[in-house]
């Protein structure tokens, strides 16, 4: 399962992300970074089941962190999807499928967030949440 996490100004500089990982065992890896010397914000995927998610969401918010759990990665529009397949094929991790029905779905577990199928969709039906 994924978390977005939003820093406070103050947390920027101290190495919160490092210190959860050693308070709770669990290694995260990091999908997405924007982080500048006055904001931050990290998409994470925390391996395991909801107690997993609920720990280290816990750490995070004991450090000030604000944290938000991603249900879905991203979000294909079928009123303004066309079914073109623009999206599927530059896509690097192959999340992108056409079902039987010719509707364009996303694999929540593959996607990766790098935003390339939102970049190439000439309809704008691709949102990454």
């Amino acid at each position: 399962m994924r978390l977005k996490l939003i820093y406070p100004h103050e947390h920027v500089s101290r190495p919160v992300l490092s210190s959860v990982v050693l308070r709770t065992g669990i290694p995260l890896n990091i999908l997405e970074a924007k982080v500048t010397h006055s904001s931050a914000e990290l998409t994470v995927e925390v391996p395991g089941g909801r107690l997993e998610v609920e720990k280290v969401a816990s750490a995070f918010k004991v450090e000030g962190v604000t944290v938000k759990v991603i249900e879905k990665a991203a979000l294909v529009d079928g009123e303004k999807c066309v079914s073109c397949g623009a999206c599927i094929s530059p896509c690097p991790v192959g999340a992108i499928k056409w079902e039987e029905d010719l509707s364009v779905t996303i694999k929540e577990e593959k996607c990766i967030r790098c935003r390339i199928c939102v970049d190439t969709c000439p309809m704008h039906a691709i949102t990454i949440l």
